[in-house]
Order: structure tokens, then C-alpha cells, then sequence
């Protein structure tokens, strides 16, 4: 099984880096300044989360703190599994 990290880094890698590692952020990059996503990559993220870790982003929950890197990601992650 997967990390949690590994399964954000394999979604990031074949939806929008077309399988290009090298372009691949550090963990704290953000992935919007990277230019790894747009806002069209920030909802194909959400629906990614709540099919493979099986939660709920809310409309207030969408905010880079929690889903701007891969850090950010897999934090709120397992915030959102623990309750």
C-alpha cells in the first residue's frame, strides 16, 4: 500500500505532469506558483481526494493552506481521516 504522500506525488505525476518526474516540486513548493496546477487543477485535486482517501473538501476547507503542496496535502489529509 501506497503512502498518502506517494499517492498525492502519483496523481500530481500522471494527471498534470504528464509523467515528466523531473518536474516534479519539492514537498513545501506550491504547486499553484510552480505552475504545476491552475484552477482547473485545483478541482481535478478535490475530486481526486474525495474518491481516493473517500472525504469532503467544503467550499472553506479549498484554501492553500491545506491543498497548495504536497506538505499541505497529505496534513489535511490526515486531519480529515482522523475525525
Amino acid at each position: 500500500m501506497l503512502t498518502v504522500d506517494a499517492r498525492i506525488e502519483d496523481f500530481i505525476l500522471s494527471s498534470f505532469l504528464f509523467g515528466d518526474a523531473d518536474r516534479m516540486p519539492l514537498r513545501t513548493d506550491s504547486l499553484l506558483e510552480t505552475g504545476v496546477i491552475d484552477s482547473t487543477g485545483v478541482l481535478e485535486l478535490i475530486e481526486f481526494l474525495e474518491a481516493e482517501f473517500r472525504l469532503h473538501v467544503d467550499d472553506d476547507e479549498s484554501v492553500p493552506e491545506n491543498l497548495d503542496s504536497i506538505e499541505n496535502l497529505a496534513r489535511f489529509i490526515a486531519a480529515k481521516t482522523r475525525s
